[in-house]
């Protein structure tokens, strides 16, 4: 048995969305549906004073899904870990249409629980 992680990284975002915590749960919330997870509390967010992004957190019955927005680098970074295999999502498609991101770089980490 094993787990997935993924590590995503999204470049060229437009800044404004990046620090708009409405927009940021909703990508939790597209995240959660379309990978069929399931949130155990409501998400936790924490706005970066000025001009600065956002970290948000949701933890999973499957794990946790976790955001980091870097509007001064038009960047956000996430990470989704399930204990168990999910369908692969549609990342780049979606932090595109809904974050203007130019590039979206997509890590897909198998974590076996047992030794090799």
């Amino acid at each position: 048995m094993s787990g997935c992680e993924w590590v995503i990284e999204a470049h060229g975002c437009d800044e404004e969305s990046l620090r708009d915590q409405a927009k940021l749960t909703h990508l939790f919330d597209s995240l959660i549906a379309g990978m069929s997870l399931h949130a155990v509390e409501e998400p936790s967010w924490h706005k970066f004073p000025g001009p600065g992004g956002m970290t948000g957190l949701c933890l999973l019955a499957e794990s946790h899904l976790a955001c980091h927005t870097f509007p001064e680098y038009q960047s956000m970074c996430l990470n989704i870990f399930c204990c168990r295999p999910r369908p692969d999502w549609d990342f780049a498609a979606y932090l595109t249409a809904q974050f203007a991101a130019a590039k979206v770089c997509v890590r897909k980490i198998e974590r076996p629980y047992g030794q090799s």
